[in-house]
């Protein structure tokens, strides 16, 4: 099946996702985090993009991401993960080792509404669904620990999501997801399909000349 075109236009939001070379361990230890969050401030900064919701895991990383104008979005990546590679291999003495990246970033198209919340939690609860913590906030390296305890630097590299979070924030996301959930986000990352309600699929699939195959995979079941 052919690949899908990388759509990049602004005001969309879009579920960015990249994994290390091999599934190896990007992050081993805290600086490992910390640099790349310092390196991520500094992209937000220098592209305002917005930042909804993020989570750094070892070996692989989730964005919720919206950019300010058409082709930010892979300005904003290219600058991210070239400044993180060039970082890593510089203090690890690997230069011209290979990759980093197991390859260029995938990027998803996200309705609003329920839909971009259902992926809020997907993203936020990855190290809950890994065994890592057991509580979302108790990660530190992703967005649900800096809407509890960063401090203000911290704060500001987030940014409102279009829709409002649940009034029980904290509950909310430390309910596991349905199957449905999980299976309608999983399906569409597989499929490059974008995640949301079927008339709006359907609008972004003919905008963008997206593979009519790929429609009807995945979707949450009405509701």
């Amino acid at each position: 099946m052919p690949r899908n075109a990388r759509i990049d236009i602004a005001n969309e939001y879009y579920h960015v996702i990249n994994r290390a070379n091999g599934r190896l361990e990007i992050f081993k230890t805290p600086a490992d985090y910390a640099l790349f969050e310092e390196l991520l401030l500094e992209a937000v900064e220098l592209f305002e993009m917005s930042v909804v919701a993020y989570v750094l895991m070892p070996n692989h990383w989730h964005f919720l991401l919206s950019p300010r104008a058409d082709g930010d979005l892979g300005r904003f990546m290219h600058r991210l993960s070239n400044s993180h590679t060039r970082k890593v291999h510089a203090l690890t003495n690997t230069n011209g080792g290979g990759h980093l990246y197991q390859g260029r970033y995938k990027s998803f198209l996200v309705d609003t509404d329920k839909y971009l919340l259902y992926l809020v939690r997907y993203i936020e609860r990855n190290p809950v669904r890994a065994g890592l913590v057991g509580a979302c906030e108790e990660w530190q390296w992703g967005s649900a620990f800096r809407r509890f305890s960063g401090n203000m630097q911290q704060k500001r590299l987030l940014a409102d999501a279009p829709t409002d979070l649940p009034h029980e924030y904290r509950v909310w996301i430390n309910t596991a997801e349905t199957p449905e959930e999980l299976s309608a986000i999983r399906t569409c990352v597989t499929r490059g399909t974008p995640y949301g309600r079927d008339s709006w699929v359907d609008v972004m699939i003919n905008r963008f000349k997206l593979q009519s195959t790929q429609r009807s995979v995945g979707r949450p079941r009405k509701n």
